[in-house]
């Protein structure tokens, strides 16, 4: 599916917020569930079909999602760690049966408290003693709820029960156990996305402060998962907003071969005021080059984002040479 057309976003937004509802009544309602592990099955392949169709817009529909409202916290943060997951897993080459229980892993960790998460996201003050003595529990009580439901893949629930374990944060991945390997990718990628996302105690941290923090850690720990994060995602994905060193704010569209050089759609001009039509810009070809990062609360406009998608879109089919001559020269024409 391409984002052509206002409708073309609309439905694709559509069946991303249609997975992520659907996972939170699973997660929030497992005793309702009938053939609980087959639905988990279902919601992967949704996940994965929609990443095939263009990964780029699939992380820019998920960052935007997770990162501008903390409503239904509990799934959103469980779909953006399973995307998160099955990328890495790519990257990292896993064996399939690991991918395939990492992912449902990341899926099911917080099962046990998926009603308390979402209230959380939106709560001012600290935890109350039974809250904290649920989110201590929690990895436990999953494990017991899985069980319940009748999972019996043990690496699946032996991440779930230890996703919180930082004795396997030392050491080679390749060294590793494979549930210590798994376990960890999934501890890192939890850090991430909590990270980034809103709570109503706090703002979401940017995504590319968090993936320094990240970087930086994985640097001086030569910890394999943080660099292959980055690497997946890059050090601001797509969805993510940036401020640029000529006062300009652009939304990043699309990744490209340099980390830190993606291709973003300039939305808001030096005057603070919005720019209609966008224009993209590949920062790999010059100036101007992106100076921070911008947490989405920051942004205050309503932005035209089947357009920016678009723009994405026909940036990357110019590359890779697939666009007719005439779609070529309305793309350049918004280029800087």
């Amino acid at each position: 599916m391409t984002v052509q057309t206002e409708d073309d976003y609309e439905d694709l937004l559509g069946l991303w917020s249609d997975l992520e509802s659907g996972l939170g009544i699973v997660l929030g309602n497992p005793d309702s569930i009938q053939e609980f592990e087959p639905r988990v099955w279902q919601y992967d392949r949704w996940m994965q079909a929609l990443l095939k169709r263009d990964t780029d817009v699939g992380l820019y529909l998920l960052f935007q999602l997770a990162t501008n409202s903390p409503v239904g916290y509990s799934a959103s943060h469980a779909l953006v760690c399973a995307v998160l997951c099955h990328l890495i897993a790519v990257d990292l080459k896993l064996p399939q049966t690991e991918r395939d229980s990492l992912v449902h892993a990341a899926l099911t960790m917080n099962m046990a408290m998926t009603a308390l998460q979402d209230e959380l996201a939106s709560q001012v003050d600290k935890p109350s003693p039974a809250q904290r003595n649920v989110i201590g529990t929690h990895a436990a009580s999953a494990d017991l709820m899985l069980g319940a439901r009748g999972v019996v893949d043990a690496l699946w629930r032996h991440i779930v029960i230890r996703h919180h374990d930082d004795s396997i944060d030392l050491g080679a991945l390749q060294d590793l156990s494979p549930v210590n390997r798994l376990v960890r990718i999934l501890r890192v990628i939890d850090r991430y996305a909590a990270m980034i996302s809103p709570r109503k105690n706090r703002e979401g941290r940017t995504a590319t402060d968090s993936a320094r923090a990240l970087l930086s850690n994985a640097i001086a720990q030569s910890d394999e998962v943080g660099q292959a994060l980055i690497r997946t995602v890059g050090l601001c994905p797509p969805g993510t907003y940036v401020a640029l060193d000529n006062h300009e704010i652009a939304v990043v569209t699309r990744r490209s071969q340099t980390l830190n050089q993606p291709f973003v759609v300039i939305v808001i001009n030096e005057a603070g005021a919005l720019l209609n039509p966008p224009r993209l810009h590949p920062t790999t070809q010059g100036q101007p080059a992106i100076e921070n990062s911008l947490a989405a609360s920051a942004i205050h406009e309503r932005l035209n984002h089947h357009l920016i998608l678009q723009l994405g879109v026909n940036a990357a089919r110019q590359i890779e040479g697939q666009l007719p001559e005439s779609a070529k020269a309305g793309a350049i024409s918004h280029r800087v």
